[in-house]
């Protein structure tokens, strides 16, 4: 497998990038199978994620302090509560878990995977984890989230891609999305416009996520 690295952070002063909502997708909890992908059996997880708003739908969904409504959280020390309550993942990677997937010979690995497959509350177009810092702010409609961090995968990843080296391969690529903090509720619904409004820019997600691959080269 080709390992792609995480960039090293632009500057601040970089043009902020033009972005897209493709999708908004929630989760209820359900037993998640993780005897093949994982050591272990059956846990609880809304971790499968399905699409309620796509930019040709136009579905309005809610966002609050603690998430999208209708959104479940089975593991709050992974996804939820104030500082985890929405995950953002950029669509650009899909290709690149696709081919992962064909790779370890997963079932169904050539049918491209749905928006919402990596656990991700919004799909993304346009919004890489290299053009974002902590603290950064991104307004959708009238909703504002903040940047909190980059997503620190569990081994739920691998039982819903199917193959054993999910997690580190997320870890390796970079590929990891970001956990937002909700500032200002309200609505929004896909096909919206993403601005980016910087922050104090002291802390990019690639350099957090640069140190993540260097401690997953040494352990994993």
């Amino acid at each position: 497998m080709q390992e792609p690295i995480a960039d090293t952070a632009s500057t601040g002063g970089a043009r902020p990038p033009e972005a897209t909502l493709l999708s908004i997708n929630i989760g209820v909890c359900k037993p998640l199978d993780v005897g093949l992908a994982s050591e272990g059996l059956s846990v609880e997880s809304a971790i499968r994620k399905r699409s309620v708003s796509r930019a040709s739908e136009g579905a309005i969904v809610e966002v609050k302090k603690l998430g999208l409504a209708g959104d479940e959280h089975a593991d709050l020390s992974v996804h939820g509560g104030l500082d985890k309550a929405i995950y953002l993942y950029p669509f650009e990677h899909y290709a690149w878990w696709r081919q992962r997937r064909i790779e370890a010979d997963v079932p169904d690995a050539g049918t491209p995977l749905e928006m919402g497959a990596l656990g991700e509350n919004l799909t993304t177009q346009g919004l890489l984890e290299t053009d974002l810092w902590i603290g950064d702010t991104l307004v959708i409609d009238q909703v504002r989230l903040r940047v909190e961090a980059p997503r620190n995968p569990c081994f739920k990843l691998n039982a819903v891609m199917g193959y054993r080296k999910a997690v580190k391969h997320m870890y390796l690529s970079g590929f990891a999305g970001v956990y937002l903090s909700v500032l200002q509720t309200g609505f929004i619904q896909a096909g919206a416009r993403i601005e980016v409004v910087p922050g104090s820019r002291e802390e990019s997600v690639s350099a957090i996520l640069g140190w993540r691959r260097g401690k997953a080269h040494r352990e994993l």
